[in-house]
Order: C-alpha cells, then sequence, then structure tokens
C-alpha cells in the first residue's frame, strides 16, 4: 500500500473533543478556536507534530483542515459535536526516497499575481483559503475557489494564475526530501522566468522531518 496524503475538514462545535492517533500531520485553524493537549490555537494558526493528540474546541466552534501522511489503515475518528468530510486523499506515487520532510505553508499572490511554469521536489495538496486560482498542467485548465483543494505530483511541470480582481491564498502541505529543510522546493522550468520578479509570498508554519510508520 503506497503512502498517501490527505486533506480532511474538521467541524467542531464549541467544547466538541476528540482523540487523533499518532501520524505525521498539520491542522490548520480556517475558522473558530481549537485546544491542541494544551496548546490554544486561533483562526489562521497552524499545529504539526506525528504525536497522538486531544482536540478540544473554543466557545465559538472551530473549522480545521487537517493534513495527514499516512503509511498504513487511516481508521476513523468521532466524536459527539465533530463532522469529519475528506476533502482529498492522494497515493504518493512520487514519493522521494530516503529521509522525508513535513512542510506545511501558505501562498499568497496579489491580484493577477501568478506562478511560471515550474515543479516540486515531493507531492502536495493544496487548498484555497481565499480569492480563486487557475491551475495548469498535463494539458488541462482547472479553476478553484475557496475551499477548493488539489493535488501536484510534485515533478509534473505547473503554472498557476490567480483571480485578477482578488488576492489569492492557499495552504499548502507537500512531502519533502528532508536534506530540504530550510530551503525552497521550487524549480523553474523556463530559463527566462527564473530572474524575473515572483508575485507569490509564503507564510511557513511546518518544516518538519518525520520517519516511522503511521
Amino acid at each position: 500500500m503506497p503512502a498517501t496524503l490527505r486533506l480532511t475538514e474538521d467541524v467542531m462545535s464549541n467544547g466538541a473533543e476528540t482523540a487523533l492517533p499518532p501520524r505525521p500531520r498539520m491542522i490548520f485553524v480556517v475558522h473558530g478556536s481549537v485546544t491542541v493537549d494544551a496548546s490554544a490555537l486561533h483562526g489562521e494558526a497552524a499545529f504539526s507534530g506525528e504525536d497522538a493528540v486531544t482536540l478540544r474546541a473554543g466557545r465559538e466552534g472551530a473549522t480545521l483542515w487537517r493534513f495527514e501522511f499516512l503509511t498504513g489503515a487511516p481508521g476513523a475518528i468521532g466524536a459527539h459535536g465533530l463532522v469529519s468530510r475528506e476533502k482529498l486523499a492522494a497515493p504518493l506515487e512520487t514519493l522521494p526516497e530516503g529521509a522525508l520532510l513535513l512542510r506545511g505553508d501558505s501562498v499568497a499572490f496579489p491580484p493577477g499575481g501568478c506562478a511560471y511554469l515550474h515543479r516540486h521536489q515531493g507531492p502536495g495538496i493544496r487548498c484555497v483559503i481565499e480569492g480563486g486560482i487557475r491551475i495548469d498542467t498535463h494539458g488541462k485548465s482547472t479553476s478553484y475557489g475557496p475551499g477548493g483543494a488539489w493535488y501536484e505530483t510534485g515533478p509534473d511541470p505547473v503554472f498557476a494564475q490567480a483571480a485578477l480582481d482578488r488576492p489569492t491564498r492557499f495552504i499548502r502541505v507537500m512531502i519533502l526530501p528532508r536534506a530540504l529543510l530550510g530551503k525552497s522546493s521550487i524549480e523553474y522550468l523556463n530559463q527566462e522566468d527564473r530572474a524575473k520578479p515572483k508575485s507569490q509570498s509564503y507564510k511557513l508554519f511546518a518544516d518538519m522531518p518525520i520517519g516511522g510508520d503511521a
């Protein structure tokens, strides 16, 4: 069974509590607040780790995007006041060999910004949190709005065009070679694009070496 990267949306009512098994993950708080073990997180914050954790929603409830790296059966979680929906799961057929790194960040574009034709050194899932974006790959163009999620293999070339009339931002988790800890994973494929100013900006949430079964 190949390793899988999965994105699940958890909607928790106030005070709802659930336990998550040990596995590499990043949890992004879309709305509301949640306590992860003893750490309180509010909207736009993220948590990453490999250990088992307990989540408890705050007074206003919480909406979470839970990215998890799976190397075995995913299992199920459940609790009163919790609704979970799998947004996307992808088998990682282009997983890098050797030691691995889970990187989670946000990528933001001004209106009309783009990411020139490029690839990455590992696979990942992206999910739009504001604005809109068009992804061109394999000769196809697909547009995504808020809440839209897609998978990129890493080595396959991608061009990204953000919405022309508003800022755009997406949350991303990639599985990369551990040698990239603290280093960029992007490679621009056209020589003329490498020296051009880049419109996208990044906010790093997690750069976490991972290992072992999950």
